[in-house]
């Protein structure tokens, strides 16, 4: 018998797709193909030129990453979605970054670990679709594969690559968080957004580390997200100075950018800050057990670098403070700690401090 399956409305779903995505906390949405060809070109120069470090994982899965039909077999489109997490209750971050008694943390993982709260939302989003449509092929991605989702989601319409290689949007600036949803169905596209940095290269000095090369160039191996979240081991002593107080992660390049003033607030509570973390005391941070820091940092994405890496990100956020007996004795404390690691760096703040060098 010949099919008498009605094929969906795909430019009455394309529109349905906005006040959902809206619905479940989602900012910002839009669909593109799967032609990735000059970013493939691109990231394959970078991995290349070994500027990813110690990220094994950018390579192990070949060019599945940008060629989303060879990733989820039968993809004809990816749906880029868009979420805002900016604080606003958090401290002030510059006010933050000027205290080096405080610790500062990246403002994306002041609250509840976004790929908890994006990845079930991009589900029920799916699953809407499907009830409209009936059965079709997907899946959902939240930093979950290997996905190139900033050309993805400047495919989209979502917003451009900025020169510090973060995507910003021109009503909502870089604070957001992005996830894809990649389908078989043939829904129409949207205008790739267009580039609006022109002249400004704000985000090229104020990299603490040097770690923005050249305009829409990252050395990962100098960034601080990478050197206090990724770098397992030891973080390189000529770069230990210029973290200053960053404990994990790093926004400066993004605080620079004027389109920021755009930004907005996170609507979702689970953004909320956790712990005082957005203007903590080293010295007090340095004081958690391993049973608090997993206690308190369950759900949190800082949960993944574990008490290790905390402990050692710590010791070289002191090692740059103001020299003080409840500096010194934080780190003493710590001096015949149980990790290698920490111990080492440990070492290196308390003979900065020994040597009465000057931090910064």
């Amino acid at each position: 018998m010949p099919d008498t399956t009605t094929p969906p409305n795909l430019d009455a779903l394309r529109r349905e797709l906005e006040p959902l995505a809206r619905q479940l906390g989602f900012t910002a949405i839009g669909v593109t193909g799967i032609d990735l060809a000059a970013d493939e070109a691109r990231f394959e120069a970078w991995l290349e030129a070994g500027m990813h470090g110690e990220m094994d994982y950018m390579q192990r899965h070949g060019q599945r990453r940008s060629r989303p039909a060879e990733l989820v077999p039968g993809t004809l489109r990816v749906i880029s979605v868009a979420m805002d997490y900016r604080g606003s209750d958090a401290a002030d971050a510059m006010t933050v970054l000027n205290d080096p008694t405080l610790g500062y943390v990246s403002r994306y993982a002041l609250g509840r670990d976004y790929h908890k709260i994006m990845r079930p939302a991009l589900q029920r989003l799916a699953d809407q679709l499907a009830a409209r449509v009936g059965p079709f092929g997907h899946r959902v991605f939240v930093d979950s594969a290997p996905v190139l989702e900033k050309p993805l989601a400047r495919n989209a319409g979502l917003g451009w690559i900025g020169k510090h290689t973060n995507l910003i949007a021109r009503d909502a600036g870089s604070w957001f968080f992005l996830g894809e949803i990649y389908t078989d169905l043939p829904l129409p596209v949207d205008a790739p957004a267009s580039a609006h940095c022109g002249s400004c290269e704000a985000c090229l000095p104020a990299c603490p580390t040097a770690a923005i090369i050249a305009p829409h160039q990252l050395d990962a191996r100098r960034c601080i997200s990478y050197l206090t979240i990724e770098l397992k081991g030891a973080i390189p002593e000529d770069l230990r100075p210029l973290l200053g107080n960053r404990i994990y992660g790093c926004d400066d390049c993004q605080l620079v950018c004027p389109w920021n003033k755009f930004a907005r607030d996170a609507a979702h509570p689970d953004f909320k800050i956790r712990h005082g973390l957005d203007a903590p005391r080293l010295t007090d941070l340095f004081a958690w057990t391993r049973e608090q820091f997993e206690t308190r940092m369950a759900g949190s994405a800082i949960y993944r670098i574990g008490h290790e890496r905390w402990l050692r990100n710590i010791a070289v956020a002191l090692g740059n403070a103001p020299s003080s007996a409840a500096v010194i004795d934080a780190l003493q404390r710590r001096v015949q700690d149980a990790s290698v690691l920490v111990r080492e760096h440990v070492a290196w703040a308390l003979t900065r401090h020994s040597s009465n060098s000057s931090p910064g």
